[in-house]
């Protein structure tokens, strides 16, 4: 329907927004004139909306209508007048006009307290019961046909004021909430209403607002026990807000409580608030305190002079005028971060003034940040493990507060449960990465103190190393000294490494063709792409993190990040870490669970600029796809490889033997540039699978935390089920099975380190890639390079690849015509942050380190002046 509003306050502007919500178009909003310079709520919301807004002081002189505002009134052609609060009065010329009339909103149970002031009357009379209608308008007051009728109890000590707010404004729009009911429904019905107009409930005989709910997925926090009226047990007052149970003994948590004199506070600092102590201000924290009295007093025009008592909202402040102060506070003093809800948790002028100096200082980051850390005394220290969604800034629950378990592999046991987040937590994990992008410090920041923030979380890294070492290796398998070598050691440098590219990111200047009698200037910026998002592998969780995310950030981006679903814990680590460095909100989001659920979503995304991923090729193609269909992402793929490695019978053969066990057997074989196959010349091929055979059976196969452990377990079961499977298809196709193919008859994912030989081209040892412990060994005839070659280059992959000789012409002449991104000479897996990583042909696009890293996260801006 098109509809005209005819109205005025709050309850107009509600109405007004639902009926929007509903899908009807209102084509005029009616109300009063502005009063003292701020117009009324209801014409503040159209305005915004871009909807028409007329303010007649009046419809009518000495009871005839006044053409002018009738004819404006018609104008806007609309078939129902809806009217709530509507104080004018208005002609019957008008109330006809649509043909569907029009309906009113009227304070009472009609036909009871026609006319003005109803509620008054419903008191003054000492009526049972109180309520509101909507009816047909026609000629009579009040008297038209009724279409709708809600009551409630009029309680012994009402007022106008409470019965306006318990039940007129209206039913359903502000409501108590029922306790007594299952705690998911209690969350339903509080986050229906969060914001505006709040849901509320009575705690120690005061109304009280709730914002802010989440289901809570494990057991309550430790914390102080609150009695609640209609509660079917006691809350409790935690350091991660107000815990509420339902009938069903399950729990939500609450974040904000507002209070009936409008001031707000963290729930969890229901027993403390106020008594935290004054700051001191400096001289410039005063002259920034005397500009934003100016502010209160230009928003407060009515009040004479703005003492530090001043309340904000009982000197006449509105919802729009918090929006104005905000936004005035923040464009004054550049750099603070503010929130609407700051406002209500300061409302006089002298705590305003000491939230301010406080945010200012950044005093209450720390204390903003609450985690509800798993625990386990493990590697002779105690590690505490965030487990929960990182958004925002905060640790917090999954939408649906589901969750799952993730596993040790070392012995199978549940290490913690870790939530499970949902598209939901994808879109808030966006938007609040693309608000940190567009609004936030880190956007307007100076390229050097962006530097500095990650030298300093580099730092944090370092740190401590030791406790994210055992976390990746109780999470991932990894043997601890290699988790702390290179899993975390290669993250700390990686930070580190573009830390100091953080103010060396410059464009060109470039001379063209001057069009005379004018000159011109052409020159290039790097700038930002955005909000971008990360997927990552679980075979090395932090430093995989550490490849994409160092370079994201040193370009100045914002980014969602999903951890393999296997092993989020070192990310989640890391997400704390970040707090600790002083990144800003937003900035580093991290979101656990599922790559068909938020990596499909981060791939469909319409914000999302960039997804950098590292998997297997045929998620890599879906995601190519995805983010090609939904907005033209630009992607880098760092995919599946079947990594070359050609041995000459020239060769240092201890070392060949020595690296190329490395090439296949480090960190498990979960590497992504393992020697997938190894080419080994005729003459020298027997030795040296005898001396290979011969340095597996001295390694140690054990506990990743045991210092002597040279192998420790495969990430997960199903990955050590599919390497099985690997080994039996080897087998079957006739390869020959020298050492291991089976698993350790032990506890835990281990599998024996194996060695195939007699492998042929057409064999699916030989095109597949196992990503584990299985060295796959060809023969090829002496001297026969260029036929050897043929066979390396003859897949699809092409990640990495290495040959051993001490011909360096040979080396060379190989090195020039193998088809992967890395070639290793006389040696292997030695990476470097500064040199690019990244393969050729399905292995991917795009690099992973080095300053072709950078790139990847940097779009070109062309700038032409002429002079």
């Amino acid at each position: 329907l098109k509809l005209a509003i005819i109205g005025q306050s709050l309850f107009g502007q509600e109405v007004y927004s639902n009926l929007r919500k509903q899908g009807h178009k209102v084509v005029g909003v009616f109300t009063v004139p502005d009063k003292d310079g701020k117009a009324d709520p209801l014409a503040v919301a159209a305005e915004k909306d871009g909807t028409p807004v007329f303010k007649f002081p009046r419809w009518r002189v000495k009871g005839k209508p006044i053409p002018e505002v009738v004819d404006a009134y018609k104008s806007v052609g609309a078939e129902l007048n809806v009217m709530p609060f509507c104080s004018q009065f208005i002609p019957m010329n008008v109330i006809d006009n649509p043909k569907h009339g029009s309906i009113i909103y009227h304070p009472s149970i009609l036909p009871l307290h026609r006319g003005a002031s109803a509620i008054n009357w419903t008191l003054i009379q000492g009526d049972k019961k109180a309520g509101f209608s909507v009816f047909w308008a026609d000629d009579g007051l009040d008297t038209g046909p009724i279409l709708l009728q809600r009551e409630c109890a009029v309680e012994p000590n009402d007022t106008v004021d409470t019965l306006y707010n318990r039940f007129l404004f209206p039913e359903g729009i502000k409501a108590m909430v029922n306790l007594a009911q299952p705690a998911e429904a209690i969350h339903n019905w509080i986050r229906g209403h969060d914001k505006v107009p709040g849901a509320w409930t009575v705690i120690n005989g005061q109304s009280v607002t709730l914002y802010g709910s989440s289901m809570l997925g494990g057991s309550a926090a430790a914390g102080q026990p609150l009695e609640i009226e209609g509660a079917s047990q006691p809350g409790i007052v935690t350091r991660n807000g107000l815990v509420l149970y339902g009938t069903d003994g399950k729990a939500l948590v609450v974040k904000n409580l507002q209070f009936e004199d409008g001031k707000m506070i963290p729930a969890s600092k229901y027993f403390s608030s106020g008594q935290s102590s004054s700051v001191e201000l400096t001289d410039d924290e005063k002259k920034m305190a005397e500009e934003i009295r100016n502010t209160w007093k230009g928003i407060l025009s009515n009040v004479s002079a703005i003492e530090n008592t001043t309340d904000f909202f009982k000197s006449g402040a509105a919802s729009m005028d918090v929006v104005r102060l905000v936004e005035e506070v923040k464009q004054k003093c550049a750099g603070v971060q503010l929130q609407n809800e700051d406002v209500y948790m300061a409302t006089t002028f002298h705590d305003f003034i000491q939230m301010f100096v406080r945010r200012l200082r950044g005093e209450d980051q720390e204390e903003e940040l609450v985690i509800d850390y798993a625990t386990k005394d493990v590697n002779n220290m105690t590690v505490k493990m965030p487990s929960q969604c990182f958004i925002n800034g905060g640790f917090e629950d999954a939408e649906n507060s589901k969750t799952y378990d993730t596993i040790n592999p070392t012995d199978g046991s549940v290490i913690c449960k870790v939530s499970y987040a949902s598209v939901g937590d994808v879109d808030r994990a966006v938007a609040a990465a693309k608000e940190a992008y567009e609004n936030g410090p880190w956007g307007r920041m100076n390229p050097r103190d962006r530097g500095s923030l990650l030298y300093k979380l580099a730092d944090l890294m370092e740190e401590h190393q030791e406790e994210l070492a055992t976390i990746e290796s109780i999470d991932s398998g990894a043997v601890y000294t290699l988790a702390l070598k290179t899993h975390v050691g290669m993250s700390i440098q990686t930070f580190r490494y573009f830390a100091g590219w953080c103010d060396k990111i410059q464009g060109k200047t470039i001379p063209i063709n001057q069009a005379r009698p004018n000159r011109n200037l052409t020159f290039t910026k790097k700038e930002p792409l955005g909000v971008c998002a990360i997927v990552i592998p679980w075979n090395y969780p932090l430093m995989m993190l550490a490849w994409k995310s160092a370079a994201c950030l040193a370009a100045g981006n914002t980014l969602v990040l999903k951890p393999a679903q296997v092993t989020p814990l070192t990310a989640l680590k890391f997400a704390e870490l970040s707090v600790k460095a002083g990144i800003p909100k937003g900035v580093i989001n991290i979101l656990p669970g599922s790559g068909g659920m938020v990596g499909q979503r981060l791939s469909d995304h319409p914000d999302i600029r960039k997804l950098g991923f590292t998997g297997s090729t045929p998620i890599g193609k879906q995601i190519m796809k995805s983010c090609a269909v939904s907005n033209l992402k630009k992607v880098s793929l760092e995919l599946g490889g079947k990594s070359p490695l050609i041995i000459f019978s020239d060769c240092d053969m201890d070392k060949a033997v020595r690296m190329g066990m490395s090439s296949v057997y480090f960190n498990k074989g979960e590497n992504c540039i393992a020697a997938g196959r190894l080419f080994v010349e005729e003459s020298i091929h027997d030795e040296y699978i005898s001396r290979v055979v011969e340095e597996i059976k001295k390694m140690k196969i054990g506990d990743p935390l045991d210092r002597s452990t040279d192998h420790g377990p495969q990430n997960h079961k199903a990955h050590l089920d599919k390497l099985l499977e690997y080994c039996e298809i080897g087998l079957k196709e006739g390869a020959t099975l020298v050492y291991g193919g089976k698993q350790v008859d032990r506890p835990g994912f281990f599998m024996e380190p194996t060695v195939f030989t007699d492998v042929e081209d057409h064999m699916f040892i030989a095109k597949e890639e196992s990503f584990g412990p299985v060295m796959v060994v060809s023969k090829f005839k002496n001297g026969d390079v260029d036929g050897v070659l043929q066979r390396a280059n003859d897949t699809e992959y092409g990640l990495a690849s290495g040959v051993f000789t001490r011909d360096i012409n040979k080396a060379m002449y190989v090195s020039e015509r193998l088809e992967a991104g890395t070639v290793f000479v006389n040696t292997y897996n030695k990476t470097d942050v500064a040199s690019p990583f990244g393969g050729f042909k399905q292995s991917g696009f795009g690099k992973d380190l080095g300053e072709d890293a950078l790139m990847e996260y940097l779009k070109t801006k062309a700038v032409t002046v002429e002079y």
